[in-house]
């Protein structure tokens, strides 16, 4: 005979209901809910903190007749004009002004991403947030004496929190076959781009200046309609390192759409959405042990195994891409045509070596040191403290060795210790033992 008390009954029952979450991972409302409360919370990002310089008076964005508010809302934020790419598939809400003689133009940062499209009627802005993940605006191309960025939803949402982002408000590279009129080819098959997919599935509907070498990819190609797919022609669209004839480069910020721009953006995207996804998936599982705390009569301050295993299986995937695990390595260098592949890589920060995670490869892999710039960014930084210190220690013991799998044998020696040594010059609060060389 089997006796359960009360408490662990109650326990139990819910112990079941939280065993069936992930089985409810695909409703929208699980980031909807505490502790995330993604529409109702206020968000303190970049486009809120630009939002507030306007409305106190301390930032004024001049309306140019051309671009309408694009280039001080650019300049507000940081974002470098070299940094352009251009899509040409209907890929966004502004389908009716995109297509491949007007295609949409990307701009972005280590934060934000700014689309625009010719004679479109707003700019449409989505930024990483450190505590809600991806968060949408919309700014009216409108003259105004108080121009105001206003929060997108639901519309949004459809996309940017699907499959395709895990179901999280996230950041979307997609790679589509592309026709005349730029409608994607659904039938043919997409693709999400990251810095795991092979070229060959990258950049249809986009436009792409840079040389490649031998390996071929979907961008700057026109597609056809096929019974069994698409049909286009990949040797069209290799090594261009000038625009489509039919677009009027004039029209833009710069004649380009850089392809390590592209290349950044695929890996910085896919970023963002796993330091979401690791802070969302660590808040929901303290909220879950903090219930199962107070019904088993539980100290609060050590965390369950099950809290763990969660924490490890949000954080590893993050550790994964991080390191760039899944990169794909290139067989030809890569040179881009805009002068991203400059500004991007002055930007730092440096250590007494004059070495930085942004200092590019281009040969063999994206970057020389890997491991993602994006451990500087107010993101990852407002991860909670349970998952950056896990991150930390993964981090840690395959930077040192003690950590010794087959993932991880594009770091060198060499490479590590480097990677090591430009941390703990440059990225404030570290653990203390990084400082004291033991883990």
């Amino acid at each position: 005979m089997c006796i359960v008390n009360t408490s662990l009954r109650r326990a139990l029952g819910l112990l079941s209901l939280l065993c069936a979450l992930p089985l409810l991972a695909l409703a929208e409302d699980r980031f909807e809910a505490e502790p995330i409360n993604y529409s109702r919370a206020t968000p303190v990002n970049a486009i809120s903190r630009l939002q507030e310089g306007i409305e106190n008076g301390t930032v004024a964005l001049d309306f140019d007749p051309q671009s309408g508010y694009l280039k001080p809302v650019l300049a507000a934020l940081g974002i470098a004009s070299e940094s352009q790419v251009l899509v040409f598939s209907k890929t966004s809400f502004q389908n009716d002004y995109i297509s491949p003689t007007t295609p949409r133009a990307i701009y972005f940062n280590d934060d934000s991403y700014v689309g625009t499209v010719q004679h479109g009627n707003v700019i449409e802005i989505s930024t990483a947030d450190p505590e809600l993940g991806a968060v949408f605006y919309a700014l009216r191309q409108e003259q105004t004496g108080r121009p105001e960025f206003v929060r997108q939803g639901h519309e949004c949402l459809q996309c940017h929190a699907s499959a395709l982002t895990n179901n999280l408000p996230g950041h979307v590279v997609r790679s589509v076959y592309t026709d005349a009129k730029g409608f994607p080819l659904f039938g043919a098959g997409t693709h999400l781009t990251t810095q795991s997919s092979p070229f060959e599935e990258r950049w249809g509907g986009w436009y792409v200046t840079g040389t490649h070498g031998a390996a071929r990819h979907l961008g700057n190609t026109l597609a056809r309609a096929t019974e069994n797919g698409a049909e286009f022609d990949p040797e069209a669209g290799a090594n261009r390192t000038a625009l489509d004839p039919r677009v009027d480069a004039g029209r833009y910020l710069t004649p380009h759409s850089d392809i390590v721009a592209l290349m950044v953006l695929e890996h910085q995207t896919q970023m963002h959405n796993l330091i979401t996804e690791a802070g969302f998936h660590t808040r929901m599982a303290l909220r879950d042990q903090a219930v199962m705390d107070k019904i088993l009569n539980r100290a609060p301050d050590i965390l369950s195994e099950s809290t763990q295993r969660r924490i490890a299986s949000a954080g590893d995937k993050l550790v994964r891409h991080m390191l760039f695990v899944d990169e794909v390595e290139l067989d030809d260098p890569i040179v881009g045509t805009s002068g991203y592949t400059e500004r991007f890589a002055a930007l730092g920060p440096f250590d007494g070596q004059g070495r930085s995670l942004r200092e590019f490869d281009l040969e063999s892999r994206l970057f020389k040191y890997p491991l993602s710039y994006l451990i500087y960014s107010p993101q990852f930084d407002g991860l909670p403290e349970e998952m950056k210190g896990y991150v930390y220690q993964r981090l840690w013991g395959i930077l040192t060795g003690v950590e010794n799998t087959p993932d991880y044998l594009h770091l060198t020696n060499a490479k590590s210790r480097a990677i090591r040594e430009i941390l703990l010059a440059t990225k404030p609060g570290l653990p203390a033992y990084w400082t004291a060389g033991q883990g």
